[in-house]
């Protein structure tokens, strides 16, 4: 019994020892946590149970047998995060470059299993070079065996990927698929082939950071939702993020008390839209004046800004906010910005969160590049999703809602449950200037004409009460009185039932 227990204390302390002092050493000097230290920052002190602290690789080519570290460059477990529990599986970048085998993958695996099994999110804390190299196809194979996994857990349990150092070829599909990806500044990376083969290919010269870097893939790829400046800040952000969310699909999301109170007004909104229709104005003022405290977790801030998305409480309920952003191409819808809110709509659908949506649209941007970048394709995607979301939707128009962006913006025409609009909205086919030149090509000559026509148009559809009339919009509602309006809408939606006929799964216009 003695040699049993002394072996047990020597495993163990070789598992936490992971690569060895001065690789533990290395992953300091470079700004970064070991993969341990990072899951007891994330989680709840004292709540970590770890898994599989003895798993070894069973390679034995190219002296692999002799280079065997328990745990095998992962730390998988289960803790809790405020008291709400969550799996995690950390890579340690001291072992193999946190390399994936066989084992590597299979202790993956056996987390989001059982995080499936229970109903709890599972969270990566994701630090590997890629696929194990000496194990050949075994890894390949282990890595399918994880994207498996994912594929399953979507839309059962929130998936939550945080990238805190490379991750590399076919390592980066597996964060692909998770809900949400956040990255480390200077430290992470993620990209398909590195700047080398980029340059024997291409003949292209980047850097890793240029080619994959956290800015890069949060400002123009748009495949992570945020970047930090350190560990330490991404993992308490992660913290915070991890409270606006259910632990699966047959939850909601946890309430929070506040006192805020739901009925509140704010004078300041009946001032928010400029009287000249064409002057832009911010929309996240109204986000954080309508929600909980102000308090407001933006997604993907720095890419397609055009429209705004996140997560916030009304009354002490999550919601997820779905905003076009004037200040920004006007608002218009494009590719980007369809995709972004598209699959943002899908997550709060598949997670029982109600979604509000704030309106200011002039219609799709217009031109060459859109067209022939596939904006109709792009744009089907967020009238998919809008169409095919059964969770509780309240929509506010402001100012602009015109064309077929109206009817994508979550329109009663979509199942929207309350539709309100400000009594600036503007609800038409188009703005009254491209009308009267349509409507009345042969006075284009004539300025006075036009601009008679223009009026008249204006008068007659640049208002809600026409889309009012045919019960498109359910009330026409003063700034001031907004968040009341909502959280009462939300309360009366509390019950909703609503079921999509069956079928295996839609056919997304991906």
């Amino acid at each position: 019994m003695h040699d049993i227990i002394r072996q047990l204390d020597e495993k163990r302390a070789a598992a936490r020892l992971g690569g060895g002092e001065k690789r533990i050493d290395a992953q300091h000097a470079k700004g970064k946590l070991t993969a341990r230290e990072r899951i007891e920052l994330l989680l709840d002190p004292g709540s970590f149970e770890e898994w599989d602290m003895f798993v070894e690789h069973r390679c034995t080519d190219f002296d692999m047998a002799d280079t065997k570290i328990p745990g095998d460059g992962v730390v998988i477990g289960y803790g809790t995060i405020n008291g709400r529990m969550v799996f995690v599986f950390s890579q340690d970048f001291t072992v193999f470059g946190g390399a994936l085998s066989e084992a590597h993958a299979e202790k993956i695996c056996k987390v989001m299993d059982h995080a499936m099994k229970v109903g709890a999110p599972v969270i990566g804390l994701n630090d590997s070079g890629g696929a194990r190299i000496q194990e050949g196809v075994a890894s390949l194979g282990g890595y399918a065996d994880v994207f498996q996994r994912n594929v399953l857990a979507s839309g059962v349990v929130p998936q939550i990927s945080l990238i805190m150092g490379p991750c590399a070829g076919g390592a980066v599909y597996s964060p692909a698929m998770t809900d949400f990806i956040f990255m480390v500044k200077d430290t992470s990376y993620m990209f398909v082939t590195g700047p080398d083969v980029v340059k024997t290919v291409t003949h292209e010269e980047v850097t890793a950071e240029e080619l994959g870097g956290a800015v890069t893939h949060n400002t123009k790829s748009g495949v992570a939702d945020l970047a930090f400046d350190n560990d330490v800040d991404a993992l308490l952000m992660l913290r915070r993020f991890f409270n606006y969310l259910p632990l699966n699909n047959k939850q909601k999301a946890p309430h929070r008390d506040t006192t805020d109170p739901a009925e509140r007004l704010d004078p300041s909104l009946d001032r928010l839209v400029p009287d000249n229709p064409n002057l832009p104005y911010d929309m996240k003022e109204l986000i954080y004046k309508i929600v909980d405290d102000n308090d407001f977790f933006e997604l993907q801030p720095d890419y397609a800004k055009n429209i705004i998305i996140g997560f916030a409480r009304m009354d002490g309920e999550t919601v997820g906010i779905v905003a076009n952003q004037p200040m920004v191409l006007a608002g218009c819808l494009d590719i980007k910005s369809s995709i972004k809110a598209a699959r943002f709509v899908r997550f709060c659908d598949a997670f029982n969160i109600p979604v509000i949506t704030l309106v200011d649209v002039p219609g799709f941007m217009p031109g060459t590049s859109q067209e022939y970048g596939g904006i109709i394709t792009h744009g089907a995607k967020l009238l998919y999703a809008y169409a095919e979301c059964t969770v509780p939707k309240v929509t506010v128009i402001t100012r602009k809602a015109y064309g077929g962006a109206y009817d994508v913006m979550s329109s009663k025409h979509l199942r929207g449950d309350v539709n309100f609009a400000w009594p600036s909205a503007e609800i038409a086919v188009m703005g009254p200037k491209g009308a009267v030149e349509i409507i009345f090509r042969k006075d284009i000559g004539d300025p006075q004409k036009i601009a008679e026509r223009t009026e008249e148009y204006r008068q007659k559809f640049a208002n809600p009460f026409i889309a009012g009339s045919r019960g498109f919009i359910d009330d026409v509602i003063m700034p001031n009185e907004t968040r009341k309006r909502i959280c009462r809408s939300l309360a009366m939606l509390k019950g909703k039932k609503l079921d999509n006929p069956w079928r295996k799964h839609g056919n997304i216009p991906l």
